[in-house]
């Protein structure tokens, strides 16, 4: 009997480590497929790829090292597009950060998934809800009030940024439960009800990475977890955004790949740090970052349109 139990866990283990080397290899694909459309239509279109190259290395640099470590792309990036002026067309920035930010995210996923340990179920489920939630979003939300919504997200952002402060102050030794890398039950449940509405969130430009990183620490379990979670669904997401925006003419080339390999460096370097990171240093990390997060969304909302 005890022999029995040993060999079903063990092919449960290789089951489990077939899988994660087939997300990583399917990953390592998106990146080689992505990195060969651009190519492609660079050369059918004659775009000089290294013009402006130097510019983009260290924009994608400091970007794409700040989105890993919970602080978005877009106005960081759409400010140093305009600052240096890399883009002059407006028009072009939404297909220009897509197609330039995509490999670093890509990386980012592969880095976290191979970093973090996390239970399958969790990381699939959760990030199928994540992409489903995305895929009819645009239809759900064509009529919902974005200011509204922000406001709202903002808002609950920062009351949990607020429990966590709260609860490091009166009970600071408390720790989150580093022996648990996965939902299960009823908490498995919610996550994906949870992903599919921040999947539905993200078709109106709101990031995944505060709510998700807030939720697993609400739920007293280790928020490093989310990581390989949310950068999965946002790598396959803007994989398959990419394509059309290349084919659209809406990008525009220069400094477009500094941004990809300056970007690439800058993942690296944050997931390094981030590795070596202990819990409680994260905890500080993740309320900055639903705090940031918070007040960018309700300075937003306040804007006339």
């Amino acid at each position: 009997m005890f022999t029995k139990v040993k060999k079903l866990l063990i092919m449960e283990l290789m089951t489990n480590e077939l899988i994660l080397r087939l997300i990583q290899l399917f990953l390592v694909f998106l990146i080689v497929w992505v990195l060969g459309n651009i190519f492609y239509h660079a050369k059918k279109n004659k775009i000089n790829l290294k013009e402006k190259f130097w510019t983009g290395l260290w924009i994608g640099y400091l970007t794409d090292l700040l989105d890993t470590l919970g602080i978005g792309t877009f106005a960081t990036s759409t400010a140093l597009f305009k600052a240096t002026k890399l883009i002059k067309d407006d028009k072009q920035i939404p297909a220009t950060l897509s197609t330039a930010h995509v490999i670093p995210v890509l990386i980012e996923a592969l880095c976290f998934i191979t970093i973090v340990k996390v239970e399958l179920p969790t990381l699939l489920t959760m990030a199928t809800a994540s992409f489903a939630g995305a895929f009819v979003g645009t239809r759900i939300t064509k009529n919902w009030d974005t200011r509204r919504v922000q406001r709202v997200l903002g808002t609950l952002l920062i009351v949990a940024a607020i429990i966590m402060v709260y609860r490091m102050i009166v009970n600071p030794g408390a720790g989150m439960s580093d022996g648990v890398h996965g939902l299960h039950g009823v908490w498995l449940v919610l996550g994906i009800a949870f992903n599919f509405t921040i999947g539905i969130l993200m078709t109106m430009g709101l990031g995944n990475y505060a709510p998700e990183l807030i939720f697993f620490s609400m739920l007293g379990i280790n928020p490093s977890i989310a990581l390989p979670v949310m950068m999965l669904d946002a790598a396959v997401i803007m994989s398959a955004s990419t394509t059309d925006f290349i084919k659209s003419g809406r990008v525009n080339w220069p400094g477009v790949l500094g941004i990809i390999i300056g970007g690439s460096f800058g993942v690296l370097t944050a997931a390094f740090f981030l590795s070596q990171l202990d819990i409680n240093n994260f905890k500080v990390l993740i309320i900055f970052i639903a705090i940031f997060t918070g007040t960018s969304l309700l300075r937003s909302s306040a804007i006339k349109r």
